[in-house]
């Protein structure tokens, strides 16, 4: 089944931006609804951003107008940018895919490893 890698994680001050990339084993491009999820310490796996197979987004109330969720059919590479970074954005971030299920809520059955964003005020 697909695989999926994350990057791009680290550390920044509150107002600086992030780019995180999630590079699938395997063509995803409008066969798969791709999703950012994240989890903080002590928290629910929670949704951040979706794009669905015919390229409709979706976004957590918590980081419209912040984030960007994009894919490059090319590369096999699913993307989220994240601006205006706030200390209550650090968390795990996981990247996931599924054929079937679309949505913010955490039941996909693919699943990447995770990338770690940490903000600091």
């Amino acid at each position: 089944q697909v695989q999926l890698v994350e990057s791009g994680g680290g550390s920044v001050q509150a107002g600086g931006s992030l780019r995180l990339s999630c590079t699938a084993s395997e063509y995803t491009y409008s066969n798969y609804c791709m999703a950012w999820f994240r989890q903080a310490p002590g928290k629910e796996r929670e949704g951040v951003a979706v794009i669905a197979g015919d390229g409709r987004t979706t976004y957590a109330d918590s980081v419209k107008g912040r984030f960007t969720i994009s894919q490059d059919a090319a590369k096999n590479t699913l993307y989220l940018q994240m601006n205006s970074l706030k200390p209550e954005d650090t968390a795990m971030y996981y990247c996931a895919a599924d054929r079937l299920i679309c949505g913010l809520v955490p039941r996909y059955r693919i699943w990447g490893q995770g990338t770690q964003v940490t903000v600091s005020s």
